[in-house]
């Protein structure tokens, strides 16, 4: 975080990828006091004006911070183009969500098979059997059809292709809710509940 560290941070990124500019750069958490978090911000919005950066973001930010931040962005002119947060069932942030959706701004979900922690879940076994499909499938159209971009992680050649049979079915508006847990069920951390 701050300003100088974040310029630095992205002009090393880009050498060390040897790239002119990166299609997406996060801050990855809210950490550091507003200052710190206004002068990193103010980097990515230079930097995306100079050609360095295509998309700009935050990950982690809970709406306090996003709100802070969106008053900031009226004075100098920057927008959030992603907002990353581990999102599943289990998590699923409405309150940041709806802030983030109600801004156009794209909501991409890390974690979104709970780290394989819930695939035994009775309400997921339930939609697993009445769908035929594997967990992971269930949990990824979940994620889709919440307008999210879901972000799943496997070395598994089969599991990598299974994640990608996604798109021949759909939840119900019954199923979906299903899923509805309203459970605060984090599987990493959980920076956006930070007070700084």
């Amino acid at each position: 975080m701050g300003y100088e560290q974040t310029k630095e941070s992205i002009d090393l990124s880009l050498k060390a990828a040897q790239v002119d500019y990166a299609d997406l750069i996060l801050l990855h958490a809210p950490y550091g006091g507003r200052a710190a978090r206004e002068g990193a911000w103010r980097a990515l919005v230079e930097a995306q004006r100079a050609g360095k950066v295509r998309s700009i973001g935050v990950s982690n930010y809970g709406v306090h911070h996003l709100d802070e931040l969106e008053e900031y962005n009226k004075g100098i002119g920057g927008k959030i183009d992603v907002g990353q947060y581990e999102l599943h069932p289990w998590l699923a942030r409405p309150d940041i969500v709806e802030w983030l959706q109600k801004r156009n701004v794209v909501v991409e979900a890390y974690s979104p098979l709970v780290q394989a922690t819930k695939m035994d879940d009775p309400l997921l076994k339930t939609l697993v059997e009445k769908h035929n499909r594997s967990p992971a499938q269930i949990l990824l159209r979940w994620s889709l059809q919440k307008g999210f971009v879901p972000l799943p992680k496997s070395v598994t050649d089969k599991r990598i292709e299974e994640n990608a049979g996604v798109f021949d079915f759909e939840l119900s508006e019954e199923d979906m809710q299903t899923l509805n847990t309203g459970e605060y069920h984090h599987v990493c951390w959980d920076p956006t509940v930070s007070k700084d």
